[in-house]
């Protein structure tokens, strides 16, 4: 999978890449249609068939090129990837390194959201399709989703480098705070239609970002775990 890129990878010249020849044309503008398609449908949606209708292909044409339904829902998610890479991190990488990064980054982030809110998001319909089902797919799912997390980590711990973030901020923490923002923003926009969705979220990531510059010794929050005894942290309406 792409992610794990280098601020060099940026300034690469793309035009001395071979131009494609058309059958790798006609591969790449399937895997295109596909992946509209899984992004309304789920990965699990797409079938050879359905697909081969909609664009105007005999199902062997397909296969041709994938060989296999698998191939081609694995083909869909390397190249989501490479979409969400190239709009959101990628030119992130221009911003200097530390908090103008991370924040170019979740900027971007929610944008795009924003967009999937109405096409469906296949990093968050997948990982639900294969969380529970072992295989390629499912593996292919595991990779992006920590590759992308790896990504916001680098960019917490350039922060910290900076001296933009306490030097104590544990960034596996505000990664799967950031994750989590992301994650009910999606649920409340997509699944609940909350028009203040988008503001919960800015707001909690700017909280988030504020929290991170104070070193752990000042924080004034009350950790969860051991806030109460165990026997009395429940939901109120259970007696």
């Amino acid at each position: 999978m792409p992610f794990g890129l280098s601020a060099g990878a940026v300034s690469s010249n793309d035009s001395t890449r071979a131009q494609p020849r058309k059958g790798e044309r006609t591969r790449s503008a399937v895997i295109g249609a596909a992946l509209e398609f899984a992004s309304r449908v789920g990965i699990e949606g797409l079938t050879i068939g359905a697909l081969a209708e909609r664009m105007g292909m005999s199902k062997s044409g397909v296969i041709a090129h994938f060989g296999s339904r698998e191939s081609l829902q694995l083909a869909v998610v390397e190249r989501y990837a490479e979409e969400f890479i190239d709009e959101v991190l990628r030119p992130a990488l221009e911003a200097p390194r530390g908090l103008p990064r991370l924040q170019d980054i979740l900027e971007r982030w929610l944008t795009r959201l924003a967009r999937e809110i109405e096409l469906g998001c296949l990093m968050i319909s997948g990982a639900t399709e294969y969380d529970d089902r072992p295989g390629p797919l499912h593996d292919a799912m595991v990779r992006v989703i920590d590759g992308w997390k790896g990504e916001l980590r680098r960019a917490i711990e350039q922060a910290k480098e900076a001296g933009h973030f306490a030097a104590d901020a544990d960034a596996d923490q505000v990664v799967f705070e950031i994750y989590g923002l992301m994650l009910m923003l999606h649920q409340d926009s997509r699944l609940m239609h909350s028009p203040a969705a988008a503001g919960h979220a800015r707001a909690g990531l700017s909280r988030l970002i504020d929290a991170a510059r104070r070193p752990a010794s000042l924080a004034t929050d009350t950790p969860f775990a051991g806030a109460a005894p165990a026997t009395e942290r429940r939901h109120p309406a259970v007696r």
